[in-house]
């Protein structure tokens, strides 16, 4: 795929983000399906983080820099440090759009020479910028359909009898 469509797919899935974020109440973007598992705000708080860490911000390295050397981070640490249950949907709102904004703007000035610029991640090797644009949608797809899987999660309980129509 060509970086506008790259930049096509994370603006509709940066905005699927933010509307359900600005949707949904308090409660239900708190809510876990389980023990171990995230609420909403968690999955956009993580998409934030990996657009900061994983995305925008290595790619922004990787042009800046001949073969550069690629940081792991410690997901599950920055998740646990940023309390996203504990905030309002619309704070993560705030904080995901303007950065989701710079990241289609990063996105769509991609030039074809530069997304052969390569990187090294010591856990997975060698990567390119063009590489790293298609696991953005991918990653970004899959939290979307986690916080989707968990807005059902929610209501399924709440639906009473209305649960025989999906039963079938």
């Amino acid at each position: 795929m060509k970086p506008d469509e790259i930049a096509d797919l994370i603006e509709f899935s940066g905005r699927a983000f933010a509307g359900l974020l600005g949707a949904l109440p308090q409660d239900a973007a708190a809510w876990r399906p389980a023990d171990r598992e995230w609420c909403v705000n968690e999955c956009v708080g993580h998409v934030i983080e990996a657009e900061k860490h994983g995305f925008a911000g290595r790619i922004r390295i990787m042009l800046g820099a001949e073969n550069p050397s690629l940081a792991t981070w410690d997901q599950a640490a920055v998740a646990k440090a940023r309390h996203d249950c504990d905030r309002r949907p619309d704070e993560l709102r705030a904080e995901f759009e303007p950065l989701r904004r710079d990241s289609v703007q990063l996105v769509r000035s991609l030039k074809p020479a530069q997304l052969a610029r390569p990187g090294s991640h010591p856990e997975v090797g060698r990567l390119t910028v063009g590489e790293l644009l298609h696991e953005w949608v991918h990653h970004d797809d899959n939290h979307l359909r986690q916080a989707l899987a968990n807005v059902q999660a929610y209501v399924w309980s709440r639906m009473g009898n209305a649960q025989n129509f999906s039963r079938g």
